[in-house]
């Protein structure tokens, strides 16, 4: 993704002015009524179960039971029915592989008020047979106003993927899959609908796959917040902070920068990798047609720094002010 010299200053003011990042600011009141860890009366334990990633990750069998949920914005609801029910289920499955894990089912929550919320209903059914996750159950229930989607996942994982475990040395990489194009005016870039559920779920077993075998340290799906936001995100359950170079930012040919920036791809992650493992890494990737690039450096500063050609400046100081909370 290219730059044009000297616009760097105002590409990080205005993504540190979305309101998608400010909404992030909101997971705040979780954090201070929950506090980053927790434990299970009914389970015994001798590790805590650590809030504010991407998914709850429960000691089970072994493994890890993993659970996760969604919410989808009414008014995204009301101006793509179907779309909205599809993300319900890819926004998910995502949320486990990030985890380094593979989903096992999904509930959904449907207030069914005005508009075409049988849509909703047809597109979480696409995307299920689309990753081969089936939805099991749920809450339908007819409400006055618009129509609002909520939906929860549960999966299982041998070996995690967490956002806390970044740490200063380790590599940070961008995987996103680039076979699509945004759908409608916002941020929304659709890698997913059209793409052969084979494809999608070679694509979804690859977290687990590279977790299994020791190749990541840390990782987060790239949410709204863009892929900025999330590796801050990520930052702050570590600790850490780092240096991103925007330029080396995988991207689709001739995309504007902010919009990029900004996006919510159907398949994107920012991961935290052990320098010998960035080639096998970004090699298994290519493999299975995700774009996958080396895009900075963790490192101690509790700031995340972003550059392009000679130029660099702070995109948020964690030392100054906190993004989600969930930090150690």
């Amino acid at each position: 993704m290219r730059l044009e010299s000297g616009t760097l200053r105002g590409v990080v003011s205005d993504l540190q002015s979305r309101i998608e990042l400010a909404f992030k600011k909101d997971v705040q009141l979780a954090a201070r009524a929950f506090g980053r860890e927790t434990h299970s009366a009914n389970f015994a334990s001798a590790q805590p179960i650590v809030n504010g990633d991407d998914a709850a990750a429960l000691r089970d069998d072994g493994g890890y039971l993993l659970l996760a949920g969604e919410g989808m914005r009414a008014e995204f609801v009301a101006a793509d029915p179907w779309f909205a029910g599809f993300c319900g289920v890819m926004t998910n499955v995502n949320d486990i592989a990030a985890m380094g894990g593979r989903p096992w089912a999904i509930v959904d929550v449907l207030f069914l008020g005005s508009g075409e919320n049988e849509r909703v209903l047809q597109g979480l059914a696409a995307a299920s047979r689309a990753f081969g996750v089936p939805v099991v159950g749920g809450h339908t229930t007819r409400v006055h106003g618009p129509s609002m989607l909520a939906v929860a996942v549960v999966g299982r994982a041998r070996r995690l993927i967490s956002s806390g475990d970044a740490r200063p040395g380790h590599v940070l990489l961008a995987a996103i899959s680039l076979s699509g194009s945004f759908r409608g005016p916002g941020g929304n870039f659709n890698a997913a609908t059209a793409a052969p559920s084979q494809a999608l779920r070679a694509q979804l077993s690859l977290l687990p796959e590279l977790a299994e075998a020791g190749l990541v340290a840390a990782g987060k799906d790239i949410s709204m917040a863009g892929i900025c936001g999330t590796a801050l995100m990520m930052l702050e359950a570590s600790g850490a902070g780092a240096r991103i170079d925007l330029e080396r930012i995988p991207a689709p040919a001739g995309v504007d920068a902010l919009r990029w920036l900004t996006a919510f791809p159907s398949y994107g992650f920012v991961l935290a990798v052990e320098p010998r493992n960035v080639a096998a890494v970004c090699a298994r990737f290519d493999a299975f047609g995700v774009a996958c690039s080396p895009i900075g450096e963790v490192d101690d500063s509790r700031a995340l720094v972003l550059s392009a050609a000679d130029e660099r400046y702070v995109y948020w100081d964690l030392r100054e002010a906190a993004l989600t909370g969930f930090g150690p």
